[in-house]
């Protein structure tokens, strides 16, 4: 099983020579990361561009020059060979003359135009990979920097307003800032992506070819399979332990979904319902500790707060998260009357466990090493080995149950290289556009930090909300859906907190960790907010439903997405800590707010509301988040009113009907 289908595979479409050689430059890439990760740490200028320069010439086998549904002919395979060659040279470049380019005041002219050839290189390998729109954003970058009254391009001066407005840049000035240095191409999010996220994007591939993902979702069915609405409550569990591993909300669709979405519509929920649950289900795979996409690492290269505190005080905000998709998946099954699956259709725990409890054994000596206080690049190297060290250990022990001879064992070796080597290549090309991502936002990061547009944005973020942080939330909220129509999660995120960061910080007071954990909750949101939703959007294609039919089902059922950073905004000692009771107090009204929140949504908890208790409930919900003792009691206080009123006529319901077989019996599971 691999992360993503077979037909959408990167290179899954190439002729047989193209396949062999993104095998074998794969392979060497995540060898290369290996010996960097556990044998020989490498420097920034080495590791980087070398590891650039081999996701640069994947990206151009993988990604031909005019679209992947079209053969290459003569002219394709002229542009995709000139690429490769100058991706070769942009990757051996600041690595082979170093010395020189350290010791040098002023750049030579050579490095100059290489550094152009390096920024024009990653921009077209963006679009290939990423999306037109990321080029673009690159690109408007770059033309901004350039634009002022000193720059390449002062008559775009006077179309810039005044807020916005800065000295101008010359060619020589902005290619050292882009590719001289640690601010530009090869900064922090290339080197969080030739780091940390590529040894964890290897070691989830190695979970996924030794069969990982099908072990946690045949575990979330046994767990949830006979409940009310089991497939979707399996869907949200399996989500939340593949997220553990992949870190990526499609990957997790895909995966997940190819199980769970057919069940759910067999059960009883429309082809959009089942989509969009699984979407919003899987978007909590990027939330999810340990891995948490990319985000982890990134925030703790930015915020310099160690890895293993962020996972930490990232774990109660992803259980909210899952518990509230929990909820309304089980209320929209109580609502339509759904059963549980037959116990003869599912997985038993105990057949479960005993095929594959050995997956569980790198997660824990994952978790454990973190805690040891290891690095996350030696961590991610030793869970490889242990994943390996398991899988070969489980494979030897059925092995010699069933009766060794030597034929089969020379075929269990053939069937381990050949997984070790499919997960080698696997790693490699799952991580070609998240790098090729991080690539461009280092583009932006050093435009950002040459121009001072940060600040500048900053000033406008205030000046629009008037210094009112609820306002600024909503604004930050706005322009994550809007970066999340063309930049993927990861690019959203460190171009969001280089522009909003300092407002947030700095004029609201909002702590800096709390600060990058709700921007990048929100850069989120492109995952299942139309118009753009992508989980949305590969989940209709499972479902067979309506894309944007399943994006608004995605949207609904993601509404924790929205509210738990405002919840950490106004309570930080959630995520900061503070005394015990304080602690469990704003843990609780966090639980209680959301299955408000939920029940509001659906108009039903245990039977159905009215029209005013759901309007109630609202202020309720509002009154939990609000920064004030006296205002949480009162919303407290309100909720449970409310709800204990629904309750009460469930139990008068249930009173007056009897046993009675028709009547159906509320919150089962």
């Amino acid at each position: 099983m691999t992360l993503i289908a077979e037909d959408n595979q990167p290179g899954g479409a190439q002729p047989g020579i193209v396949l062999r050689a993104i095998t074998v430059i794969g392979i060497a890439l995540s060898l290369f990361q290996l010996y960097a990760a556990g044998v020989q740490p490498l420097g920034l200028f080495f590791q980087r561009p070398i590891h650039l320069g081999f996701v640069l010439v994947l990206c151009f086998l993988i990604y031909p020059a005019f679209g992947r549904h079209r053969k290459r002919d003569a002219l394709g395979w002229t542009i995709d060979g000139c690429m490769i060659i100058l991706a070769i040279l942009a990757g051996a470049w600041v690595p082979l003359n170093i010395d020189i380019i350290a010791n040098q005041v002023f750049p030579r002219q050579i490095d100059v135009w290489m550094g152009v050839v390096t920024t024009i290189v990653v921009l077209e390998a963006a679009r290939r990979a990423v999306g037109l729109s990321m080029t673009l954003i690159g690109a408007f970058f770059i033309i901004y920097a350039f634009a002022g009254n000193r720059g390449e391009l002062p008559f775009l001066a006077d179309w810039m307003p005044g807020i916005m407005n800065h000295r101008g840049y010359s060619l020589e000035r902005l290619a050292s800032q882009l590719t001289l240095g640690a601010e530009g191409i090869f900064g922090i999010p290339l080197g969080v992506a030739a780091t940390f996220v590529f040894i964890f994007v290897l070691f989830g591939a190695f979970l996924e070819v030794t069969g990982a993902g099908k072990f946690f979702i045949d575990l979330a069915y046994a767990a949830t399979g006979r409940q009310r609405g089991g497939p979707a409550k399996a869907a949200v569990i399996a989500s939340a332990g593949m997220g553990s591993i992949s870190g990526s909300a499609i990957a997790n669709v895909v995966t997940t979904g190819a199980f769970t979405i057919p069940l759910m519509k067999k059960l009883g929920y429309r082809p959009a319902q089942a989509g969009g649950i699984e979407a919003a289900a899987s978007t909590g795979g990027q939330i999810m500790p340990p891995l948490m996409g990319a985000g982890a690492f990134l925030m703790s290269e930015f915020t310099r707060v160690p890895y293993v505190d962020i996972v930490l005080v990232s774990i109660f905000p992803a259980f909210l998260y899952f518990g509230t998709v929990y909820l309304l998946v089980h209320i929209a099954a109580v609502k339509q009357g759904m059963t549980g699956l037959p116990a003869d259709e599912l997985p038993k725990v105990r057949e479960v466990m005993a095929e594959g409890w050995h997956f569980l054994l790198p997660l824990v000596a994952l978790v454990a090493l973190l805690v040891a206080g290891y690095s996350p690049m030696r961590v991610g190297f030793y869970a490889i080995l242990s994943i390996i060290a398991a899988a070969s250990a489980r494979a030897l022990w059925t092995f010699v149950a069933t009766g060794p001879n030597a034929s089969g064992f020379l075929a269990l070796c053939r069937r381990g290289i050949a997984l070790t080597l499919e997960a080698l290549d696997l790693g490699a090309r799952n991580a070609v556009a998240v790098s090729i991502a991080c690539a461009v936002a280092g583009i932006i990061v050093g435009v950002v930090g040459l121009t001072g547009l940060g600040l500048k944005f900053s000033a406008m973020m205030i000046a629009f909300s008037g210094g009112n942080i609820v306002l600024a939330l909503i604004l930050v909220l706005l322009a994550s859906l809007v970066l999340g129509m063309g930049l993927p999660v990861t690019a959203a995120y460190i171009v969001l907190i280089i522009l909003v960061g300092p407002a947030l910080t700095e004029e609201f007071g909002v702590p800096v960790l709390i600060a990058h954990l709700v921007v990048f909750w929100y850069s989120q949101d492109s995952n299942v907010t139309p118009p753009v939703a992508l989980a949305g959007f590969a989940g209709a294609a499972i479902a067979g439903s309506k894309p944007m039919e399943t994006s608004i089902q995605a949207w609904k059922y993601a509404k924790g997405l929205y509210l738990i950073p405002l919840f950490m905004v106004f309570n930080e000692e959630i995520i900061l800590g503070g005394s015990l009771p304080i602690v469990l107090w704003s843990g609780a009204i966090a639980m209680l707010g959301l299955a408000a929140f939920a029940a509001a949504l659906e108009g039903f908890l245990w039977v159905p509301m009215p029209i005013w208790m759901r309007v109630l409930l609202l202020p309720g919900v509002v009154g939990l988040f609000w920064p004030d003792l006296m205002v949480e009691i009162a919303g407290t206080v309100l909720i449970i009113l409310l709800l204990g009123m629904n309750w009460a006529q469930a139990r008068r319901d249930k009173a007056q009907a009897g046993d009675s077989p028709e009547v159906q019996r509320p919150l089962e599971t």
